[in-house]
């Protein structure tokens, strides 16, 4: 202990204080010294693939001279003998909060929501923060700098994690010495950006991760606008986020999907982000290699939940299950698949955490090479100061450790680390490692002894005839103490050894008895073969060796070990529902191929088809819902009146199980719209079930352009208490059209002529309608208001699309049909709130009579599985035929969403989007046997068979792991039962 207290003096004595002469020291006289240290005989990593074996490290002003086998040492040196030892680059975590106050939230506004910015001078939204500085706010916190110091840290990247656009970061050395400018090393590092709102404003706007998308796409736009000297007034948050794109730009993701959404907004404008990740980018590792982007990776593993209680259990869905198993190989997969990442201590309660969780991740094949990587050079490129940290190269800050042996083995003690060329000790690296079996005799008795841990947590087990005794242990400087109880139990009484560590491979002393007798003492290290060792070891390794469960698509319960493909399929003897002039066709075959329906008609072959036998069996386009809110994350931006700069296809959920379910129910395509937040709403998605396919892959090929708007309770905030937003009256709401068409058409203008004008997202779209390029389908259900909003359109030369719900669509069906617009209503809902105390279940058969297209949809996540039967109600409540019936839920809205060319009917060129019906299909005992999309077979009701079988196998396997896990001694987690959301027109997000 001594000699390492006078090397780390001597060492304190040589550091150049030059960097501090204009700050000034009140502790005496201060003597510059500008010795050199030298660390030799250490097996050096001078970087990942760089390795010095016995090797020298020499380093002057806290920044590394030379590094190699044979190292010339200047005479004015301080040795340091570090025989055995190994020295690594210091580890950089550069996404952290150190050293900067974590924003305290605002409280609530109260009765009415905050629509407007608090600040005055800066971009209209609070949440766009990018003149904050965290080196402004950094202030070192010394307890968790030892903490990182502990778990091989030296340099940290921190920032403000708070807001959307969140200002740049501090580079921060963690060295111990007073004073920042040593300390700091980049005083904006990068700037920060994420999906979440601020804590310190209540600016309700956005309210959703697809609000904020759009936030940040117009925020690039007016950033451009600013630079170009266009704007009339001054903006330091625009003028701050210019000066600031030079910088690194890290976004936070936090999971795969709003990686891609990250990278998806960045690509638009020409920005590569450096993204933190979620740990799930295994799911989709194609698409996340595809995005290019560097990743900054939490090693936050989820414990095993406690899987004792059986009836909790059953609670547990294969995909949390699954999460378990495996993402601790999430950085394996990355690495594999030459994705770049640096490793963080992000979302741990503590740096103390980390080493477990690295090895673990280590343990399910990350290569130490690449752990090392992660933390050193790769987080240094990426920060570009690969001339100065990662590495211990000439000219780098002498950021190193000192360990044991391999920095990535479990035993191996971290002795010092060294940050700048300044030493913080760990653990005593002069004492001696005792750990191993001992066997020994006293008075005549034989013992054996394992000693094992660190020097500092070093414990004792001694056993004497297969009785254990009770045992403490101390280490001190050369002399270890051990204090063991007698055989007799009986007795509280103790034989203490103090025993020299000197020899090596054995250990002597005096044993003191209780009766005061005095015995020499030796014990002899047990050896052990090396061979016999290492099979040992590897048998351990294989058996603790974790078994991954493969990835689905999607990765959750029925997802499918592979894509379907398309197939050459022929139908025989189907009865043929065509929705076309045919009409329906008995004892009838289809040939599909290529994708597309090839052939309709009797006696058909095709050597390359796969048969299918559908005698007795109904054949029919797919199912179409106009108005559905499955497969997205997001439904509401309600944070302002109108949103028609969002869009639903930037938060679509290629996991959500309701797509499966849809799919069991004959479902093909979908709207997903959005919600009735407000009067002018976001854009939709119209896609198609491809279940396992990724969110782009779900989209329509060359989709028509759709908007929701929205009439009634909800668009005036009658449900919520709101009371500062416009409008609060129906007549308000029609007034907004009109106020937000009057601006659309003079933007448009602007375009067109020619002259300068600053780019506005949401009158963009408002300009597509205008221009008949976007259709709108609008939630309604009172006769005046539908009234209302189609005068407003013949007011501007454009015609609504479609109404949705319209309960009261029967009282104006001949208007609808005058102006054109299509009705997608519900088959017998009635009287759920005021405003639909008039609806009627014949609703849709007057609307048809008076030659309205309509539509039968569910804005419903479970009715939508059953569309067919609600269409069979129409049947029943205003006698319309059941060719028509159908249509409700295939033809027609295929007609109201403009994809009536490609699907909605069984016609030769079309989409083979059919489904193969059991029974009648607008029976209560009809099933979807199988549910093709474009020739591929998404839903087949025999391979559902199989696959309920295979998901209990798994669940049960799973299980099993999971108490293993619980038997070691691992931690484990309550299980909590979670509610699935549905959502709706007026479900809420929040931000």
């Amino acid at each position: 202990m001594i000699k390492n207290y006078v090397t780390a003096l001597l060492f304190l004595c040589s550091v150049s204080l030059l960097a501090q002469e204009y700050f000034p020291k009140n502790d005496g006289v201060v003597t510059t010294n500008t010795n050199y240290t030298a660390l030799t005989n250490a097996k050096i990593y001078v970087s990942p693939t760089q390795v010095i074996e016995k090797g020298t490290l020499l380093i002057k002003d806290g920044k590394v001279v030379a590094s190699g086998a044979s190292v010339t040492i200047p005479k004015n040196s301080n040795i340091i003998d570090v025989s055995g030892k190994s020295i690594y680059p210091s580890f950089i975590d550069m996404y952290s909060d150190f050293g900067v106050e974590k924003p305290k939230r605002q409280p609530g506004g109260g009765r009415s929501a905050q629509y407007d910015a608090s600040r005055t001078g800066y971009y209209w939204n609070d949440h766009v923060m990018p003149e904050n500085s965290a080196t402004e706010k950094f202030s070192y916190d010394s307890k968790k700098a030892k903490d990182l110091l502990n778990a091989g840290f030296g340099v940290v990247n921190s920032h403000i994690q708070d807001g959307i656009v969140r200002g740049t970061g501090v580079l921060v050395a963690l060295n111990a010495e007073d004073g920042n400018e040593t300390r700091i090393i980049d005083p904006h590092s990068a700037q920060y950006l994420s999906f979440s709102k601020s804590v310190t404003s209540n600016q309700s706007y956005p309210s959703s991760v697809m609000g904020s998308m759009a936030l940040l796409r117009q925020l690039y736009i007016d950033a451009d606008w600013y630079a170009k000297g266009n704007s009339k007034t001054r903006d330091l948050s625009l003028e701050a986020l210019n000066k600031n794109k030079s910088l690194i730009q890290i976004f936070e993701g936090g999971s795969r999907a709003n990686v891609l959404r990250a990278d998806k907004v960045g690509d638009a404008y020409g920005i590569q982000y450096v993204i933190l990740a979620g740990g799930d980018e295994y799911e989709r590792i194609g698409e996340i290699k595809a995005t290019n982007a560097a990743l900054i990776l939490p090693i936050n593993f989820p414990d095993a939940y406690d899987v004792d209680n059986a009836f909790l259990t059953a609670q547990l869905s294969l995909s949390d299950m699954r999460a378990w198993n495996q993402k601790p190989s999430n950085p394996k997969v990355l690495a594999d698949n030459n994705v770049r990442f640096a490793l963080t201590t992000h979302d741990l309660k503590s740096a103390k955490e980390f080493k477990a969780n690295l090895m673990k991740a280590i343990s399910y094949g990350l290569s130490k090479e690449k752990a090392l990587e992660a933390l050193t050079t790769i987080p240094a490129q990426l920060l570009g100061k690969s001339n100065v940290i990662g590495t211990l190269k000439n000219g780098s800050y002498a950021n190193f450790l000192i360990t044991s042996g391999d920095v990535f083995d479990e035993k191996t003690t971290l002795y010092e680390n060294w940050v700048q060329g300044r030493q913080t000790i760990i653990e005593d690296m002069n004492i001696k490692d005792v750990s191993g079996d001992y066997n020994f005799s006293l008075a005549g008795e034989s013992y054996k002894m394992s000693l094992k841990g660190e020097s500092s947590k070093l414990k004792a087990e001694i056993t004497s005839n297969d009785k254990t005794l009770g045992s403490k242990v101390s280490y001190d400087g050369d002399w270890l103490n051990i204090a063991m109880t007698t055989k007799d139990s009986t007795k509280q009484e103790f034989i203490r050894i103090v025993a020299n560590t000197a020899q090596a491979n054995s250990l002597s002393g005096k044993a003191l008895f209780p009766n005061g007798d005095e015995l020499s003492f030796y014990a002899s290290k047990e050896a052990k073969d090396d061979e016999t060792k290492s099979s040992g070891a590897d048998r351990k390794k294989n058996e603790d060796a974790p078994t991954v469960v493969p990835v689905t698509f999607p990765n959750v319960a029925y997802g499918m070990p592979e894509l379907p493909k398309q197939e050459t399929l022929l139908f025989k003897n189907a009865t043929v529902w065509t929705n076309e002039a045919e009409g329906i066709l008995e004892n009838t075959d289809v040939l599909i191929k290529n994708g597309k329906i090839a052939k309709v008609g009797k006696n058909l072959s095709d050597g390359s088809a796969t048969v299918i036998d559908a005698t007795g069996k109904h054949l029919t386009a797919g199912v179409i819902d106009e108005h559905s809110h499955i497969a997205a994350s997001s439904i509401n931006e309600g944070g302002q009146n109108s949103s028609a700069e969002v869009s639903i296809e930037d938060v679509l959920d290629d996991e959500d199980i309701d797509v499966y379910r849809n799919l069991a129910g004959g479902v093909t395509s979908i709207q997903i719209l959005h919600g009735s937040a407000n009067p002018i709403g976001g854009r939709s998605a119209i896609i198609k079930l491809k279940w396992g396919e990724s969110t782009n892959n779900l989209i329509y090929k060359n989709s028509p352009k759709f908007i929701k708007f929205a009439l009634g309770e909800n668009v005036k905030q009658s449900n919520w208490q709101s009371f500062s937003r416009f409008p609060q009256t129906r007549m308000g709401v029609e007034q907004l059209f009109i106020d937000y068409f009057n601006r659309a058409k003079e933007y448009d203008a602007l375009k067109k002529s020619g002259k300068p004008y600053r780019r506005d997202l949401e009158l963009d779209v408002l300009a597509e309608i205008l221009n008949k390029e976007r259709y709108i389908s609008c939630h309604s259900y009172v006769q005046s208001e539908i009234n209302m909003l189609m005068k407003v359109a013949d007011k501007f030369n454009f015609n609504i699309n479609t109404f949705t719900h319209i309960l009261e669509g029967y009282k104006v069906a001949t208007k609808m049909k005058e102006h054109g617009v299509g009705g997608s209503t519900f088959s017998d809902w009635w009287s759920y709130k005021y405003e639909v105390k008039d609806a009627i279940p014949f609703n849709a058969a007057i609307m048809h009579e008076a030659g309205v297209t309509v539509a039968i949809n569910s804005d419903d996540a479970e009715m939508s599985r059953r569309l067919n039967q609600e269409a069979g109600k129409t049947v029943k409540y205003g006698g319309v035929s059941e060719e028509d019936a159908l249509k409700f839920v295939t033809l027609n809205p295929a007609k109201l969403l403009h994809i009536d060319d490609r699907v909605g009917s069984i016609k030769v060129g079309k989409d083979a989007d059919v489904v193969l019906w059991t029974d009648h299909p607008l029976s209560i005992y009809a099933k979807a046997e199988k549910t093709i999309i474009e020739g591929a077979t998404y839903f087949d009701l025999k391979r559902d068979e199989m696959m309920r079988t295979q998901i209990q196998k798994e669940k049960s396997d799973l299980i099993n792991q999971m108490m293993q896990a619980k038997n070691k001694g691992l931690k484990t987690q309550p299980i909590k039962k979670k509610e699935k959301e549905l959502l709706h027109c007026d479900s809420m997000d929040h931000n």
